[in-house]
């Protein structure tokens, strides 16, 4: 009778190997993010939750977001419009190694220069048409000669192998160049010499490429600009602001500007500068008060 009216109390909980294990799906990388059962990974800005769901429902979500984090600037880092033409490969080869910082670049071999010179050459008298250097290329590979040659240590100046493929070339391509990109090369006439004839007194057409080119002196020289400087002339040659009196400009004198400013390692007053570029597109922002601190 006690047996009925109390049955016997449980006993403890089996082990969880004693139980039916349930296998947790496999991690799915979306994009740049991880995705696990009932995790949350956050990486380069895109953060998903998952949670069980049906398999229909996560081949559907994940389809939707590998094709945004594919198409979209904000989650890819490897964004690039359909419409824009691939880089020369030989140019960017060259630009990996010849646009970066004092200590970091790595000089081009004689062959390799001869290479790069030869394939400028032929583009520039149109017969890459598969795979042309583009205006971007040229004004940041020769950027990044002349700021060499200007300023940087000894160890990361022309090699040997430079010198002697640009003799060599230099006059054949003085004759087919823009006059802004034989600017870039030598924007005073002393690195080329002789061969130069490279219009040290180049201007530019236009306002905003007339202050371009001028601070573009300064920084393939290896120098640095001023915060009003360096806002006024991205405020002339960039889309800024909802009436946006900015001017169309070279790609090679834009291309120099940007990466001469990086391989200069750029100062705190020229960082300010481009990272308040964009205000007057984005309004001002809010400032709080030291009542409103208090609540």
């Amino acid at each position: 009778m006690n047996s009925l009216l109390r049955p016997p109390l449980p006993g403890p909980t089996p082990r969880l190997s004693a139980r039916r294990r349930v296998s947790s799906p496999a991690p799915v990388r979306v994009g740049s993010a991880v995705l696990a059962g009932g995790e949350r990974r956050c990486q380069r800005g895109l953060a998903v939750a998952t949670s069980v769901a049906p398999s229909w429902m996560e081949e559907a979500g994940v389809a939707v977001l590998e094709e945004g984090g594919r198409r979209n600037p904000s989650v890819s880092d490897s964004y690039r419009a359909a419409g824009l033409p691939q880089p020369n490969a030989t140019v960017l080869d060259a630009q990996a190694r010849v646009c970066t910082g004092p200590a970091q670049t790595r000089p081009l071999g004689e062959e390799q220069a001869m290479r790069v010179l030869d394939t400028i050459l032929r583009s520039a008298i149109g017969e890459l048409k598969e795979e042309p250097v583009s205006s971007a290329q040229l004004g940041a590979f020769f950027a990044g000669m002349t700021i060499r040659a200007n300023s940087f240590p000894e160890a990361t100046q022309w090699s040997e192998g430079e010198r002697r493929a640009m003799s060599i070339f230099w006059p054949r391509l003085v004759q087919v160049l823009p006059p802004e990109v034989k600017f870039i090369a030598d924007p005073e006439g002393t690195i080329l010499g002789a061969n130069g004839l490279a219009e040290p007194r180049y201007v530019g057409q236009g306002t905003g490429e007339m202050r371009l080119v001028g601070a573009l002196r300064e920084v393939l020289a290896g120098g640095h600009l001023g915060y009003e400087e360096v806002q006024c002339v991205l405020k002339d040659i960039l889309p800024i602001g909802s009436s946006s009196d900015s001017t169309v400009v070279s790609q090679a004198l834009l291309a120099a500007f940007l990466i001469g400013q990086r391989m200069n390692r750029e100062t705190d007053r020229e960082l300010k500068a481009y990272c308040l570029a964009f205000d007057d597109e984005l309004g001002n922002s809010r400032k709080a008060s030291g009542s409103s601190l208090l609540w």
